[in-house]
């Protein structure tokens, strides 16, 4: 077997390298041969054919050849029979692509199918009867059935023979078309009287090696006398129609005379038969006219030849024949083949990332098989031609899931045939996340209000930020940035939910010492690597009336008493003096306003609401006291309002000494002295009795552990511990042997004070020597210990 390999390499704009193979094998291979070393030929290591996925697309044709991934050959998959692909088409061949994934490659393959001798030539009808007239002058012609041969070149049909040779031999001609006609001439007048029937045998051979042959019985009836033929008026004939005309269409009407008379010179038409199945497509009426009575296809033949016989009613004839050419309507749509595409793509993926590699094909000739290519609009892919009717889809602009998370991708293809014929296919496209946006706030600032004296853990406001991406690389996270706040952290006064973005308040917030603090807050999405953003949020703390007025004048002093000198002569409207006070709390919580509560005599004085200004409301008489008394309160706006109270001291005196001497008459300064006096007294006499006392009690304590000691050295018992009810350790880190309670009662009008000392916690104490290793008895009731000198005492002291 010989076999030719040709290899032709080209670059593909798709960024893979597209070499075209062509092999040559013959017909009729038996399954599983080897039609070539496809992976050698291309230069392509095996294992690229298994990790790229190699596979053969070929188009609608079947598939005679396979691909072995693992041998990297090719095989014949199912018999090939040349003349059932290509008929007469020369050269015949199959065109085949093979395609990889990661990266995507395309190569072609061409396979040249030759042929081999394996048709014999052969005639349509196994015999042919002519009727021939004696009087048939010597070199009259009779047409013969042509034979075919399936087979082309050298083993397709060689040569004719015709035996016996006695009346007639065989004429060949040959035409430039390559079809022989063969005829059958009268060489040796015919004697009906001698030889009525005549049967010959016509051979037809082909090249081939071995030779094959072909025959059809001839038989031949002598007539009498019908001298004259019929004669077309052309030898060749032409027509032209369009496929897919309508049966009944006339192509051409075809004409032939006889010089005969009567019945001998009556003409009629047949269409010879051939083994290509022409009488079937067209036939010939009486007339001559040529009709189409079957359907034709430009895809199919391009071209007809329709030999056609004129015949008389004597038996002769004559030939000619019709050249038909078919002319292409665009009747037949563009063929999208999708061979390899990709599902998704990543939103990052480069500019010209091949998408879709597809071939377009349409069986119409010329401008009626020119395919153009489109996309839908508003799509970041474009269209680009890698080679004859293959195409790569890619990307020409950056992607974006966010804008757009899915592509259907219309390629619609449309010849340039009138009307122009389309088709289309629809693909869906997946564009994959990329964690490409960081989270955005719904604002670029916050500020939020709270109340002082919040509860801690208060929800004061949400933070929200949202991220374009998908999925886990959405899933927003809020952390609160470390700063501090007059040197505290952030931490300590706000706090943050990762989860859902809500500030909370730590701490209870107090107006008077913090009116507002800033801190940030940062998004952060679960991404890999993760992006962020943040936001400055402002916390404002809002005035709660928690603060009452503090007056700054007059000044409120135990020590001295501050009095307003009105003298006699005032008028009214005198400006007394004025009330000064203050409120720590801010906005209407501050807004003081001033009332007279009190007033030795409310028809003299007044105050001002709004400015606390104390003045004259009436001329001073000598009927007024000379001591005026004023107690003023000043209330705050707050809800609730809360308030101070100041007492103003007013004397009507017209000279500073008048006023001393009518402030000795003040109760107030002679009752604080007394109290001041009083308490001086009562805390020496309380600190005296204190210490007198604890020198008594040590001294007590002392002795009695002297007598204890001493009766246990003189006794021969053994000293057994007791514990009596509400023991109570004197030995420990006090320094009184009982619990007293004190109580101070004190009235600040009497300047008098009881002192009551109460009873001891502990009526029964039991001291132990720490030296003493034994156990003693109690041997003395309750009652003879407290009728002891150092027993413990109760003392009740009122002092008056």
């Amino acid at each position: 077997m010989r076999r030719q390999v040709l290899l032709f390499l080209s670059i593909l704009s798709i960024r893979s390298l597209l070499g075209q193979v062509s092999y040559s094998i013959p017909e009729e291979m038996a399954k599983g041969s080897i039609v070539g070393n496809i992976a050698r030929d291309v230069g392509l290591d095996v294992k690229r054919l298994k990790s790229g996925k190699a596979r053969l697309f070929t188009g609608d044709s079947a598939e005679y050849v396979e691909l072995n991934k693992d041998r990297g050959l090719l095989l014949v998959k199912e018999r090939i029979d040349r003349e059932s692909l290509c008929r007469q088409t020369t050269p015949c061949a199959l065109h085949l692509q093979i395609i990889l994934e990661n990266p995507m490659e395309l190569y072609r393959i061409t396979i040249e199918i030759t042929d081999i001798n394996d048709n014999s030539p052969s005639f349509k009808n196994n015999e042919r009867r002519f009727e021939i007239s004696e009087s048939a002058v010597t070199g009259s012609r009779f047409v013969l059935e042509r034979a075919v041969d399936a087979d082309i070149g050298a083993n397709g049909l060689k040569n004719y023979s015709l035996t016996p040779t006695d009346n007639f031999s065989l004429k060949r001609q040959n035409h430039a078309d390559g079809n022989n006609k063969v005829e059958m001439v009268l060489h040796k007048p015919l004697d009906r009287e001698k030889e009525e029937q005549i049967s010959l045998l016509l051979t037809a051979v082909d090249g081939g090696e071995p030779q094959m042959s072909g025959t059809v019985k001839i038989y031949v009836t002598v007539l009498d006398a019908n001298d004259n033929a019929p004669v077309f008026i052309q030898s060749i004939y032409k027509a032209v129609i369009a496929e897919n005309s309508p049966k009944g269409t006339v192509l051409t009407t075809v004409s032939a005379t006889d010089s005969d008379k009567g019945t001998n010179g009556e003409v009629y038409y047949v269409v010879s038969n051939t083994m290509d199945s022409v009488s079937d497509i067209f036939t010939i009426n009486k007339n001559g006219d040529v009709i189409l009575i079957g359907t034709v296809d430009y895809e199919q033949f391009k071209s007809y030849q329709i030999d056609i016989e004129a015949k008389d009613s004597g038996g002769l004839s004559d030939s000619s024949k019709i050249i038909v050419d078919v002319i292409d309507m665009n009747d037949n749509i563009p063929i999208i083949n999708i061979l390899s595409k990709s599902d998704s793509v990543p939103e990052n993926a480069a500019q010209k990332t091949v998408i879709v590699i597809f071939s377009v094909s349409d069986a119409d000739a010329g401008s009626n098989g020119q395919a153009n290519c489109v996309l839908n609009s508003n799509i970041p892919f474009t269209i680009t031609a890698s080679s004859n009717d293959f195409y790569s889809l890619v990307t020409d602009s950056d992607l974006d899931r966010e804008r757009s998370s899915e592509y259907n991708i219309t390629v619609s293809c449309s010849d340039e045939g009138v009307p122009s014929l389309s088709s289309s296919v629809t693909l869906t496209l997946q564009i994959s996340d990329v964690n490409d946006n960081a989270p955005v706030f719904e604002r670029s600032s916050y500020e939020a209000h709270i109340v002082e004296n919040n509860t801690p853990g208060l929800s004061i406001f949400t933070v929200k930020a949202r991220d374009a991406d998908w999925n886990q690389n959405a899933r927003v996270s809020y952390i609160l940035e470390d700063s501090s706040v007059n040197g505290v952290p952030v931490s300590s006064y706000v706090s943050v939910s990762a989860d859902s973005g809500v500030i909370h308040a730590v701490r209870s917030f107090d107006y008077e010492q913090i009116k507002d603090f800033h801190f940030r807050v940062r998004a952060q999405d679960g991404g890999s690597p993760p992006l962020s953003s943040n936001v400055s949020v402002k916390i404002v703390i809002q005035d709660q009336n928690d603060n009452p007025p503090q007056v700054l004048y007059p000044v409120q002093t135990g020590g001295s008493l501050v009095a307003e000198m009105v003298p006699r002569s005032a008028d009214v409207g005198y400006l007394v003096t004025k009330v000064v006070a203050v409120d720590v709390d801010s906005g209407q919580n501050a807004w003081l306003s001033y009332k007279l509560q009190k007033a030795t005599d409310r028809a003299l004085f007044e105050v001002g609401s709004q400015n606390g200004e104390i003045k004259s409301i009436r001329q001073v008489s000598d009927k007024d006291a000379v001591k005026q008394r004023l107690t003023v309160i000043v209330e705050d706006n707050g809800q609730p309002s809360r308030s101070a109270t100041v007492i103003v001291n007013v004397v009507v005196a017209d000279s500073f000494p008048e006023v001393l001497s009518e402030l000795t008459d003040f109760p107030h300064d002679k009752e604080y002295n007394d109290n001041l006096t009083f308490y001086l007294v009562l805390a020496l006499a309380v600190v005296s009795f204190l210490f007198i006392t604890s020198l008594v009690v040590i001294i007590s304590v002392k002795i009695y552990r002297w007598r204890q000691s001493r009766i246990l050295y003189h006794s021969s018992l053994p000293v057994i511990p007791y514990y009596p009810p509400r023991y109570s350790d004197t030995l420990g880190t006090g320094t009184l042997p009982h619990v007293y309670n004190y109580e101070v009662c004190r009235t600040t009008d009497s300047r008098k004070s009881d002192c009551k000392f109460g009873r001891a916690a502990s009526q029964n104490v039991l001291i132990m020597d720490p030296s003493s290793t034994g156990t003693m008895q109690r041997i003395q009731s309750e009652k003879n210990i407290l009728d002891e000198p150092d027993s413990p005492l109760e003392v009740r002291n009122l002092c008056t």
